[in-house]
């Protein structure tokens, strides 16, 4: 690991590490961080991780500039947790703002955080609302639109997803991220997903605005959100992993259990409809057919009969019943 670093020689301590993985973003990341140092909170640090990109060469060049204001470490690839956790362990700051190198922040937001914090000394994690933007042919919406906040951001809101935090608007206490187990390097996708719900669990109290204060790139080639089916069983694999290895108490470990049932059943249903689109009707039925023992559905239970008999034809009717499904669980 080759790390440069802004405060060579500086005792100053910073209220607010700003957390920045880079990966094959050289073309995104000079506006990345212009919205940092454009904001008019300006008690922090910018720590901004290669995560053995390989657009390293690109990458240095456009981050010349910016080295006598930024912490810029190299390293091999660890992924996103992993490229954050590397950061976790040099950051300064009381606190912690994450932001991906393909997303920019509004001027107001490390403010408007800062101030939530202010309000509420108990808080120990705090995130906001922003605009999805980049998919060619879709326009501009918010965040909390796609997947709303309802209520109090707790760890039971955060497993069924009534709660979603958006990573690059979320600020949160070093100490609990730490107290939580950092982002686990183990997962391919939704770390982040995983290290709020941890966060919840071991006591984190989370808060939120619905303010829009950053910007997301969506739709981006490589990016990880692009696979629903993916998502989906990254889901169910971390919910697995929650009941193995955490000391859930027997009311709170059925809740996981269901939310796991019900995952697995999205899960079955995203795949089944892409494998409908594809014309492979025998196999999108079986998925379907185990989704159903969780609906209990008796349309979808019709559409199954008719996948069987005249599959070209139900499969049309099939894929919108399964859209309607995913709208419904989300």
């Amino acid at each position: 690991m080759h790390a440069l670093s802004q405060q060579d020689g500086d005792s100053s301590r910073p209220c607010v590490s700003v957390i920045i993985p880079a990966y094959n973003t050289a073309s995104l990341i000079s506006e990345c961080l212009n919205s940092v140092f454009s904001q008019t909170y300006k008690d922090f640090e910018a720590i901004v991780v290669n995560d053995g990109s390989p657009d390293t060469p690109e990458l240095e060049r456009v981050l010349h500039p910016y080295l006598s204001r930024i912490v810029y470490i190299r390293q091999e690839n660890k992924r996103a947790a992993g490229a954050r956790n590397t950061a976790i362990g040099i950051a300064r700051g009381e606190f912690l703002a994450f932001l991906d190198s393909d997303d920019t922040w509004l001027p107001d937001h490390l403010s408007n955080q800062m101030q939530l914090f202010a309000d509420d000394p108990s808080l120990d994690l705090v995130y906001a609302d922003g605009l999805m933007v980049g998919t060619p042919g879709r326009k501009e919406s918010r965040f909390m639109d796609r997947c709303p906040s309802r209520g109090p951001a707790t760890f039971e809101a955060l497993i069924y997803e009534r709660c979603q935090v958006s990573v690059s608007t979320a600020v949160a206490r070093k100490s609990a991220i730490v107290r939580a187990g950092l982002f686990d390097e183990s997962l391919l996708r939704c770390d982040d997903y995983d290290m709020w719900v941890r966060t919840a669990f071991y006591g984190g109290k989370i808060g939120y605005r619905r303010t829009v204060q950053a910007r997301f790139a969506e739709g981006r080639p490589g990016s990880l959100g692009q696979s629903a089916v993916k998502m989906a069983e990254a889901y169910c694999l971390i919910l697995e992993k929650f009941i193995r290895t955490l000391p859930l108490d027997p009311p709170t470990l059925e809740l996981v259990r269901k939310r796991l049932a019900e995952t697995k059943a999205i899960y079955r249903i995203v795949e089944a409809k892409h494998l409908l689109a594809e014309g492979k009707y025998d196999t999108a039925r079986k998925l379907l057919a185990e989704a159903n023992q969780h609906y209990r559905s008796a349309k979808l239970g019709l559409i199954l009969a008719g996948l069987k008999l005249v599959p070209s034809t139900t499969g049309k009717l099939a894929s919108l019943w399964t859209r309607f499904l995913e709208r419904r669980a989300q």
